[in-house]
Parts: C-alpha cells; sequence; structure tokens
C-alpha cells in the first residue's frame, strides 16, 4: 500500500537523536519518520485501548494527536488505563492523558475534544486526521466511527477487547471492507455484555492497542502489510492469534454506494442502546422512567422491616467481592436466557428463573452502578411485572459502599 502521507515534516538535530531506532531501519528511514511528523492520527476513546495507542503514537513521532473523550479518571480505570495515573483521578480523561502525552514527548501537537462522539459533530471532528483509530467500547460509536470513515474515505484502525479476547482490524472502505461488510447489523441489545459487566484481563488492551499503534504507523508510513480486508483474532488464556479473511460485501449498505451519499443516523436507536454507561440516559427510554430508591432509602426500609425483595443481577465472581445481606443472586446473563426461552416457545414462564420473581411484592433490583438493572426491570416489564414495584437501586452497588457501608470493598 502506498503511504497515506506524501508531505515530509521537518526533523531537528536533537528529532533525529530521539528517534534514532527508527532512522536507522530500511524499511522506514530518515522520510518514513519525516511523514510521521507531518502525519495526523484521531484517538477515539482514551481508556484501555486509548492508553498504549497514546503513548506509542506520542513517543513514534506522530506530528499531531487528537483525543476525544468526555469521561473522567475513576480508580477502577487504573487497572488497564495506564496513561492515566493516581495524581489525575478526578481529571478529565482527555486533560489526564494529554499531560502524560506532552511529558513523553513535549514535541507533539495534542487535540482535545471533551465532548461524546455524535452523528452532529462526528464529521467535523474527524476530517482533519489522515488516520482514525476506534478505541470505543460501544456498537453505536463503532458504527458512527465506521460511517463516518466511509464518507470522509478515512481509515479506520478498529480494535475491541472482552474478557481475555481480542480483535484488530484496518477498514479502509478504499481498499478493502468496512465495518458493516462484517457485521452489518449490531447483535441484539444485551447479547453481548461490555467490559464493565463480563470484565477484562488489564493487560488486554495493551496488547490490542499496542497492535493498533503498529497498523496506523505502517499506513502513515506507507510500510508493511496493512490489516486491510483481515481480522486479527486474540486468544490470551491460549496465547493464540488468528487471522482471518474479510470479504468486501458488494451489497454494503455504507462502501457499496458513493461516498457523498453516506447518511449519519441515530446509532443509539440503530444499535438499541446507549453509546455510554451513564444510567440517567437510559433510565429516560420507555413508556415509564423507572423508579429510583437511594441506598440510604432502602438501608431505611430494610431496618423497618419492610419485606421488600432485593434482587442482584451481578455475576457470580462480583458477589464475592461485595454483597448486600438478604439478596437473591440471580446474575442477568441467567434471566436473559430465560426470557429467550419462554419468547421461542422452549420453556414456560413459571419453568424458569424469571417465575420465581414474585409479582406480589416491590422488587428493588441491583447491580454495580445501576446500569443492567435497569436492562433487567424493563425486561421484567415484558413478562407482566408492574412498572410501579420494580425499584432500581440508584447507583447500585458502588452508590451503596458510598453512603451506607463505607466498608465494603468495590470494583
Amino acid at each position: 500500500m502506498q503511504p497515506l502521507i506524501h508531505q515530509l515534516g521537518d526533523l531537528s538535530k536533537d528529532e533525529i537523536r530521539r528517534y534514532g531506532r527508527h532512522v536507522i531501519m530500511p524499511e522506514l528511514g530518515i522520510d518514513g519518520q519525516r511523514r510521521l511528523k507531518a502525519s495526523s492520527v484521531l484517538l477515539i476513546g482514551t481508556g484501555g485501548l486509548g492508553s498504549p495507542l497514546a503513548l506509542y503514537l506520542t513517543a513514534a513521532g506522530v506530528g499531531r494527536i487528537g483525543l476525544v473523550d468526555y469521561d473522567t479518571v475513576d480508580d477502577t480505570n487504573l487497572q488497564r488505563q495506564i496513561v492515566h495515573g493516581q495524581s489525575t483521578i478526578g481529571v478529565l480523561k482527555v486533560e489526564s492523558a494529554k499531560q502524560r502525552m506532552l511529558d513523553l514527548n513535549p514535541s507533539v501537537q495534542i487535540d482535545t475534544y471533551n465532548v461524546p462522539l455524535t452523528s452532529e459533530n462526528a464529521l467535523e471532528i474527524i476530517a482533519p486526521y489522515d488516520v482514525i483509530i476506534d478505541g470505543t467500547d460501544n456498537f453505536p460509536t463503532r458504527y458512527l466511527v465506521n460511517d463516518a470513515c466511509v464518507k470522509l474515505g478515512k481509515p479506520n484502525v478498529y480494535g475491541s477487547v472482552l474478557r481475555f479476547e481480542g480483535q484488530l482490524s484496518v477498514f479502509y472502505a478504499k481498499e478493502g471492507p468496512c465495518y458493516r461488510c462484517m457485521f452489518p447489523e449490531p447483535p441484539p441489545p444485551g447479547l453481548v455484555p461490555n467490559c464493565a459487566e463480563a470484565g477484562v484481563l488489564g493487560v488486554l488492551p495493551g496488547v490490542i492497542g499496542t497492535l493498533q499503534a503498529t497498523e496506523a504507523i505502517k499506513l502513515l508510513a506507507g510500510i508493511g502489510d496493512p490489516m486491510v480486508g483481515r481480522m486479527l483474532l486474540y486468544d490470551a488464556l491460549e496465547m493464540s492469534f488468528t487471522t482471518i479473511k474479510i470479504r468486501k460485501n458488494p451489497t454494503c449498505p455504507v462502501c457499496s454506494i458513493p461516498a457523498d451519499q453516506v447518511e449519519l443516523i441515530d446509532y443509539e436507536q440503530f444499535c438499541g442502546v446507549p453509546a455510554h454507561d451513564h444510567i440517567e440516559e437510559e433510565v429516560a427510554d420507555g413508556d415509564l422512567p423507572v423508579l429510583q430508591i437511594t441506598p440510604v432509602d432502602l438501608k431505611a426500609r430494610i431496618d423497618s422491616g419492610e419485606n421488600v425483595y432485593l434482587l442482584d443481577v451481578r455475576n457470580p465472581p462480583e458477589f464475592e467481592v461485595a454483597i448486600i445481606d438478604g439478596v437473591v443472586k440471580l446474575p442477568k446473563p441467567q434471566i436473559e436466557q430465560a426470557a429467550d426461552a419462554v419468547l421461542s416457545g422452549r420453556a414456560a414462564l413459571d419453568s424458569t428463573v424469571i417465575g420465581q420473581i414474585p409479582k406480589d411484592r416491590e422488587i428493588v433490583v441491583i447491580c454495580r452502578s445501576g446500569v443492567r438493572s435497569t436492562d433487567v426491570i424493563y425486561l421484567l416489564r415484558e413478562f407482566g411485572y408492574d412498572p410501579r414495584k420494580l425499584i432500581n437501586l440508584d447507583g447500585g452497588i458502588l452508590a451503596w459502599a458510598d453512603t451506607v457501608d463505607p466498608t465494603m470493598a468495590v470494583y
């Protein structure tokens, strides 16, 4: 593949020394390093994948790097998001990352976008950059990034991680397939858990993010064989790498039509899930808002002896970390499997775990932060449960530990 960058940046004597290990490689050489300096990359997300991307692309001497994120650093991020640190907890992620990047290489231009990427701003944000790197963890943003890159003719370096497995590819409609060629439709809501639900091995984003950085450098410098038309599947438990081929779909709804005809849509509606994990947005959907109870109010009701049914829908390993006394443990995946069995006619409602949940009592549904519990409440509504008796523990176990039991471990 020809290099994306034809302009060559000027390298100072100090920069030639800094990048000496690059310059002496004939495949890259001084012209390749000058291309990197003249190039620009947009990182969408400064979390697990964005952390190694930010560090290695900065260290490599990419001239301009944009950061898109609107979250703040939390201590639960530090298990995998290595661009941040203890000293930047509570700081905007884009600012925390920028601070670390400039300490690593002060000659790189860092642009920050402390906003969610949406259909309204995506084209404006993406347009100035040569390579776009998807470090997100949700389907609406992945489809948005893909469609915007197809429309603008940009290569999209894709990566995803979950538990012990990762994926890597380069979606570039000018040279091969796009993300929609492989995944024309998103999975049904709730079928694929996110990292907050299923967990992720801390080093896994480091592996995939570093590989994404490698692909970006290859694209910019025009070296090697980028992962266009191929996807790498990584299994950390087996330590195996498998490469599969991806073919361009001649009827792809996005890359098979002229780029100027590609339209950005409502991707949250398209995927049926929000593009973030902020519970305030999720509970606004549906015919009736989900009722909320604060941990303090729930504790008072428990202490007064009220007959409240406490339903904890987290996964079994989470129960071992922290739990509220008296809860019924029923993981969300088991509830969803039961719902599928009933809807497909394979089982009667009363014979499933859902049938064991009483309809004649108030039910307080509990998870880590209040997102999964909201999903379960909407699901139970579909099976005839009274919305007025389904209550979400606002903020979940994290809020309980913060306001009721500070001795409780959080994760």
